[in-house]
């Protein structure tokens, strides 16, 4: 009887579960969660879903995750890293078990493990850093894998593999955590054929760690004083250190043109940057750069700034003002009092 393989994978966040084909009695659905973090990196929303950690050379981390069977059927999970990278934007996984460096240093203390129908357990993962390590971030994943086979018309039966992952971002060198930063550049506006309006960022990784970038854009100021938004950011988009990308925003195409105010805000786990333009929607299928951009309201801070040195100049001088008048009215009244006039005796 014929069959064929597919895979369907998902490890943009953990606990994802692969819905890639048809379900059925035996899907081969399951999951994977992260359980911890770094106590330094207990706030972060990123550290929470993924595996981001500094490491000295010749040092190791471990880290406790949960896998599950979401099928009504028992399963037998495979458990192993392998290797992935920072491509054109985005978290790129390798092909299969495709090793890197990285992916070479994490093991899994339970290569595979036997999960009945809903049943849940914990693995260990740990990364263990070479002492010749050198600096540098480096990009893997942990993978839970399961097999099954599903009915197909005309097919026979198709063997599908499910994979659910975690990415690991590892940075190594001596010392303490490398910077992370970014800035937003200019903002374009643009309509497709269709009257679509998306809005696009240009965004600078001017840190040491890769970045994955989420966010909204918040429009205000519209024709007859409109709002509109908050419209969420597109996610993909991953930046390597000192590299550069861009963010997209799916506007509704009910919008007028304009002009409008509008914030875009974007974070990367703790990091947070906002820039506010004045743009202007296109007709369909062109394009129009913001008018005006900031990644900060530098302008209105400056000016601020500006009117307070000066009211506490006039306030120094007004001050320095009263006391040469005070200083100078008991030098008079003592002058006075000791001036009598002619021909009279003191009493």
């Amino acid at each position: 009887m014929p069959s064929r393989v597919a895979v369907a994978l998902a490890i943009l966040v953990a606990g994802a579960t692969a819905t890639a084909v048809p379900a059925s009695a035996d899907d081969g659905r399951i999951g994977i969660r992260l359980l911890e973090a770094p106590v330094d990196r207990r706030d972060d929303p990123r550290a929470r879903v993924y595996v981001i950690d500094h490491l000295n050379p010749g040092t190791s981390i471990e880290r406790r995750i949960e896998v599950a069977n979401n099928a009504p059927t028992p399963r037998t999970v495979e458990l192993y890293p392998a290797g992935a990278a920072i491509e054109d934007d985005a978290f790129t996984i390798a092909e299969d078990r495709t090793p890197n460096e990285l992916s070479g240093w994490i093991s899994v203390d339970r290569p595979s493990v036997e999960l009945g129908p809903y049943e849940r357990t914990t693995v260990l993962a740990t990364v263990d850093v070479p002492a010749a390590a050198s600096r540098g971030e480096r990009y893997a994943v942990v993978w839970a894998q399961a097999s099954a086979s599903t009915a197909s018309p005309g097919a026979g039966n198709v063997g599908v593999v499910h994979r659910v992952g975690i990415r690991v971002y590892l940075d190594v060198g001596p010392g303490g955590e490398p910077p992370s930063r970014f800035e937003i550049g200019e903002l374009t506006a643009s309509r497709g054929p269709d009257g679509v309006p998306t809005i696009t960022a240009d965004v600078n990784n001017t840190g040491e760690r890769a970045l994955d970038l989420s966010g909204s854009l918040n429009l205000t100021d519209g024709p007859g004083a409109m709002r509109a938004g908050p419209y969420p950011v597109v996610l993909g988009t991953t930046l390597a250190p000192g590299t550069s990308g861009q963010v997209v925003v799916e506007l509704d195409a009910r919008l007028p043109d304009g002009p409008w105010t509008a914030e875009l805000t974007l974070t990367s786990g703790l990091l947070k940057q906002t820039s506010t333009v004045t743009l202007t929607l296109p007709p369909p299928g062109s394009t129009s750069r913001a008018a005006a951009t900031a990644g900060r309201p530098f302008l209105a801070y400056a000016l601020a700034g500006v009117a307070l040195v000066v009211l506490v100049a006039a306030g120094l001088l007004a001050a320095r003002q009263r006391d040469r008048i005070a200083a100078r009215r008991p030098r008079a009244r003592r002058a006075s009092a000791g001036v009598r006039p002619a021909g009279r005796t003191r009493p």
